[in-house]
């Protein structure tokens, strides 16, 4: 097989196992995505991939409900690195004010790999936030919210961040969404990473 190939298949596999061993709580397989220093930032937890598996089973045990679902995927490869994209939404459950509610968020995760040693993990992963929304299970249900709290969130997310901060995490304001700065320097930090320079992403 072509290697350029090989190499886009086992990061789409690598990317899918993210996935499937994360949302299944199958931990120490998850753990094996992850290089070392391979480091999550997500809205309400950033650290290293052993210090989000602590928080994913912290959260577990006290009921978080958080699943991933993955579409379109796209990959670069230069050498041993490579950046993917790859569409997902984040849908997580939770009661909000006293109501069941599910929130659904759209976007693309972003990732910084490395290949050592004939295998791919995470150097980081870096969700980008597109558009969100908020949905009582209970068909008719409705939820006040507090509209100064979830206005003080970046549109991409807000419905997330609300949901979250109301857990009591505390939630990162900067994530990048589908416009703007934030995501434009996204892409120049990959591009970077590309061209063999340190990574430079993800220490503010």
């Amino acid at each position: 097989m072509d290697q350029d190939l090989a190499d886009r298949l086992a990061i789409r596999q690598l990317i899918d196992n993210w996935v499937l061993w994360r949302d299944a709580g199958m931990w120490e397989q998850f753990r094996t995505v992850w290089h070392p220093e391979g480091r999550m930032l997500a809205t309400w937890t950033q650290g290293t991939g052993d210090e989000f598996i602590a928080m994913n089973k912290e959260g577990w045990a006290k009921g978080v409900s958080i699943l991933h679902f993955q579409g379109a995927h796209t990959s670069e490869v230069r050498g041993a690195r490579a950046i993917a994209m790859t569409k997902m939404h984040i849908n997580q459950r939770a009661k909000v004010h006293d109501v069941l509610v599910d929130v659904v968020c759209t976007g693309r995760f972003y990732d910084f790999l490395e290949k050592r040693n004939g295998k791919w993990g995470y150097i980081l992963r870096q969700p980008i936030y597109e558009k969100d929304r908020m949905d009582p299970v209970t068909p008719g249900a409705s939820v006040p919210l507090e509209q100064d709290l979830l206005e003080s969130f970046p549109e991409g997310y807000r419905h997330l961040a609300y949901l979250q901060s109301k857990i009591g995490y505390p939630v990162k304001k900067n994530m990048p969404g589908l416009k703007g700065e934030r995501v434009e320097a996204l892409y120049r930090a990959g591009a970077a990473w590309l061209a063999g320079e340190p990574l430079a992403w993800g220490h503010d």
